[in-house]
């Protein structure tokens, strides 16, 4: 210990400021990887293993229960025990379920690896937001860092196309989790030497673990019955009855928020406008654009034939044109223009750019038309992510950074997995109806994709709505003392 705070000393305090930023841009690269990256090694995985197609979803859905369901209470670890040794915490983990799932020789002991990798995920990916926007206190480099990482947050779902594409088809599925390894091992050591902890406030206020069991079980139930609900059916029982303890279970949470001496999510911070608005519209357009990964990859395979690795090759439009405007370009417009304009600006280009995917059919070519909509989506992606979350953090005080990033962090994965869980049962009902009408099978298809396309813009103009709407109250509102301002106030003193 002593060898690394003299190294992290010596170091010039904006250098390893921005080294830092690179760690825990490494630990969000590792988890946007791993929600595509697994997708197309599925096919190799049933093969190997023996799934059945039923089984076969719990490798995604195991990850995406564990990772919704912990994220606001590793938020509020962060806050209280410190938001370093969470970070490292969910990185160690995350690294050792990657090692375990790429070793298994059983579709339990899969199931189980992917489990713990979405618990190291929520640790991790928790706290992330609250590292950047308490590191970076003024609101120029704030900007730069946020382009950064918005940029590994859409860019990795890409990356995780292609490196799964090229492992599962030069290699073996398993290495779609052994590359992880090397990542997570450099990520702690320079995470232990480069990151500064903050002063957390302590266990000794006591710990609200009535507050971290429901909310837990809530997201749990919640995210549970809307992963299951296309195979269980939307009006079913099952479905009904784990949406409704859901529900139930986040009513208790509240009651007992309002009442218990140290909260675990205080609830002045759903009062925060700037928070709560910008989150709903980061989900809603979340929604979207999962649509355009998933749907997207679908449509390009089975309709056109692409391989796994020509799929991610035909998202690289997207990932380098957001690439291009995190390069300082996003920044300098979201100063110039302010970051709601320019969020704006950019979900309606998305809204566009899957607008125009959905009157894509069997005979579009890849270029220009679906081409010209994938650069869209990265124009779109890189000017409305970062504003968006800079505006969801800027009034939130620096002592609940962390609980702020968890939960616009769930709010995201709640929207992702209800916009495709949706998008994906109106997609496949439209293709059976198509079917039964005499439609042949490919043309039955692109109509479900392309129902499925339209539904994502519908989402993104939802979101706009919501910006219109609630951000511009949030505006007028008296200018409150946020992250950046408290942490100034605090180093000052």
């Amino acid at each position: 210990m002593k060898i690394h705070k003299s190294l992290a000393e010596t170091a010039p305090a904006g250098r390893r400021r921005w080294m830092a930023l690179i760690v825990v841009c490494f630990g969000q690269l590792m988890i946007m990887l791993d929600s595509t990256i697994v997708n197309v090694a599925l096919p190799s995985i049933q093969h190997d293993l023996q799934f059945s197609q039923a089984d076969l979803t719990w490798v995604v859905n195991a990850y995406l229960i564990a990772y919704g369901s912990f994220l606001l209470v590793a938020g509020r670890a962060g806050d209280l025990i410190g938001r370093k040794k969470v970070f490292l915490a969910g990185v160690a983990l995350f690294t050792l379920a990657s090692v375990f799932s790429g070793m298994s020789h059983g579709a339990t002991e899969l199931v189980v690896g992917r489990f713990l990798q979405g618990l190291g995920g929520s640790l991790s990916g928790g706290v992330i937001v609250a590292i950047i926007v308490t590191e970076f206190t003024k609101p120029a480099e704030r900007a730069q860092a946020m382009s950064v990482f918005t940029f590994v947050i859409a860019g990795g779902g890409s990356i995780g196309l292609l490196a799964g594409g090229a492992l599962t088809q030069w290699a073996n599925w398993h290495w779609i989790f052994f590359i992880n390894l090397p990542i997570g091992i450099a990520t702690l050591l320079f995470g232990a030497w480069l990151m500064d902890e903050n002063r957390g406030l302590g266990l000794g206020h006591g710990v609200d673990w009535s507050g971290a069991v429901l909310i837990t079980a809530a997201v749990m139930s919640g995210v549970y019955a809307i992963v299951t609900a296309s195979d269980q059916g939307w009006a079913s029982a099952h479905t009904i009855g784990f949406g409704g303890l859901a529900i139930a279970l986040v009513g208790v949470f509240l009651v007992v928020q309002g009442r218990v001496r140290n909260p675990l999510m205080p609830l002045r911070i759903l009062r925060i406008r700037t928070l709560t608005g910008a989150s709903a519209a980061r989900a809603l357009l979340i929604a979207g654009m999962f649509t355009n990964f998933f749907v997207g990859a679908l449509y390009l395979q089975h309709v056109h034939g692409f391989s796994a690795f020509a799929t991610g090759l035909a998202f690289l439009p997207s990932t380098l044109a957001l690439g291009i405007l995190s390069a300082g370009v996003t920044a300098r417009l979201m100063s110039r223009f302010g970051p709601r304009n320019l969020a704006l600006v950019g979900m309606t280009t998305i809204a566009t750019g899957l607008f125009l995917l959905s009157g894509a059919d069997q005979h579009a070519a890849y270029l220009p038309g679906i081409f010209f909509s994938y650069v869209l989506l990265g124009i779109g992606g890189g000017m409305s992510f970062m504003p968006l979350l800079n505006i969801s953090m800027s009034q939130v005080p620096a002592a609940d950074a962390g609980l702020a990033s968890g939960f616009g962090n769930l709010t995201m994965q709640i929207g992702g997995a209800v916009g495709l869980a949706v998008v994906g049962t109106i997609s496949a009902d439209h293709t059976r109806a198509l079917s039964a009408q005499g439609y042949s099978f490919v043309s039955a298809l692109t109509g479900g994709y392309q129902l499925a396309f339209l539904v994502a813009s519908t989402s993104v103009l939802a979101g706009i709505l919501v910006v219109l709407t609630a951000l511009r109250s949030a505006q007028r509102a008296p200018k409150r003392v946020g992250v950046a301002e408290e942490v100034s106030q605090a180093e000052a003193a």
